[in-house]
């Protein structure tokens, strides 16, 4: 490999894992409008479940790209891809347990690369499949080899749900379908926007 090569891959990989930073620093953020259109001030109280207003698209939507399921009784149910400017899909939803028993996600689903392995239990081991373009995109990872996945997932009560992401290369524009494929869950044709 040459240096250039090199030199490039570490910008990118640094630029994907400051981008992935900030989305997530802005999904933790609050905020919207009041009723007047006027930002609302830090101070404010949190509004209650029944206003009415329209979740956005990091809130979670009532969209489902997919719904696939897994071992004792999850279920992924995916709600965003979206294609990113900083050159990488996002792929959000949640994961839940549909059983009547507390479960946890399966080391399984992190993949067998010994990096991603390492750094505990993840979606690591998901991949977007090109079939028209014949690539096979993996999870990033940051430069300490930790994938941009939800990672450390808790025990799932029976019901309950979490949220979960993934971070993939972009495919081209020209694709707008791929198959998402989960190691333990079923595969499913989702499209990207973006």
């Amino acid at each position: 490999m040459n240096i250039r090569f090199t030199l490039k891959a570490r910008r990118g990989a640094v630029a994907v894992t400051i981008a992935a930073g900030l989305a997530l620093s802005a999904a933790g953020c609050g905020g919207g409008d009041n009723e007047d259109g006027k930002p609302k001030s830090s101070t404010s109280a949190p509004a209650s479940k029944d206003s009415g207003s329209d979740p956005s698209a990091q809130e979670g939507s009532d969209k489902t790209l997919a719904e696939l399921k897994g071992e004792d009784g999850l279920i992924l149910k995916l709600t965003s891809a979206t294609r990113d400017a900083g050159g990488f899909v996002t792929i959000a939803g949640e994961l839940k347990n549909d059983g009547d028993q507390p479960a946890r996600v399966s080391v399984r689903t992190a993949g067998g690369e010994t990096e991603i392995i390492k750094h505990g239990s993840s979606l690591g081991g998901a991949t977007l499949i090109d079939s028209a373009g014949k690539k096979r995109y993996y999870v990033l990872r940051d430069t300490d080899g930790r994938p941009l996945t939800t990672t450390n997932m808790p025990r799932i009560k029976a019901g309950a749900s979490i949220p979960v992401f993934m971070q993939f290369p972009s495919p081209p524009t020209s694709t707008t379908e791929v198959t998402f494929q989960l190691p333990t869950f079923a595969s499913a044709t989702i499209s990207i926007s973006g």
